[in-house]
């Protein structure tokens, strides 16, 4: 039985929960969002088991998986699961808000959608978290993927699960954050530890970032997915002045090269 997961990821934590699901599956395709926003249509799977793998802001969905849910359209026997990462709190919300794109454009949602907590990125707002809390939180989630993988397997179906608080999250914060998120980018400063390397280009999936006389520059068109902070090799990049005593953070299970490929480079 031949599995797609499409996923989004800033720093890694969806992509390590994709990778490890296809793993115990098998016969599994993993597709960067973001290499198919290129591509105007309908998106129509050729699998019999179909994921979304995303991480979670502020009680809902990046802007980017919300724009491709709206595109996908699925068979009618295929087995559809969606797993939401998160730091704090909000999986339950972005999986409803996940449902209802899903019902509008495709008349269905998820058979299935599953929560698993990993350590946040959001460095504009806090520092993830280290040392013995970060690898208890890694492990714990392993445990969690390795369940989410055998309901998957059997191809389990699951009520989406509910949150008052969440939804509440949600209606507050959630459009505030997202009409926002684009000119986020405007408080991000390159300092003169920069190299010119080019990754924090090569790991947007936004296409965000440009390479001018050897410096980055923001287009403002950003998913505030912190890619750009996070995977600077020279920790060059800062969102105003909290950030520089922040340490960064990228899913010990993903390597930059694997980020990189979420634009359709090669390493």
């Amino acid at each position: 039985m031949k599995t797609i997961i499409y996923y989004f990821t800033g720093t890694g934590n969806s992509l390590a929960a994709a990778k490890k699901i296809a793993a115990a599956l098998g016969k599994t395709e993993l597709v960067p969002i973001a290499t198919l926003m290129d591509t105007p249509g309908d998106i129509m799977p050729a699998a019999e088991r179909v994921g979304i793998a995303f991480p979670v802001y502020f009680a809902g969905l990046p802007a980017m998986v919300a724009s491709f849910a709206a595109r996908l359209r699925f068979r009618e026997a295929a087995y559809v699961f969606a797993v939401a990462t998160f730091g704090g709190a909000g999986a339950a919300s972005a999986l409803r808000q996940l449902d209802g794109i899903l019902r509008e454009n495709s008349s269905r949602g998820p058979d299935a959608g599953f929560a698993v907590r990993m350590p946040g990125n959001y460095i504009l707002m806090y520092e993830s978290p280290k040392g013995e809390k970060r690898a208890a939180m890694l492990a714990t989630a392993d445990g969690e993927i390795a369940r989410i993988a055998d309901a998957v397997q059997k191809c389990r179906k699951q009520e989406l699960p509910r949150s008052l608080f969440e939804q509440v999250i949600h209606a507050l914060m959630y459009r505030w954050f997202i009409s926002r998120a684009r000119g986020k980018d405007r408080i991000f400063t390159v300092s003169e530890k920069c190299t010119a390397c080019g990754t924090c280009v090569s790991v947007c999936p936004a296409k965000n970032i440009e390479l001018v006389d050897k410096k980055p520059v923001f287009l403002h068109h950003c998913e505030v997915c912190c890619a750009c902070i996070h995977n600077c090799p020279a920790q060059a990049i800062e969102a105003g002045t909290k950030t520089e005593r922040r340490q960064r953070y990228r899913n010990p299970e993903v390597t930059v090269a694997e980020l990189k490929l979420r634009k359709g480079e090669s390493q």
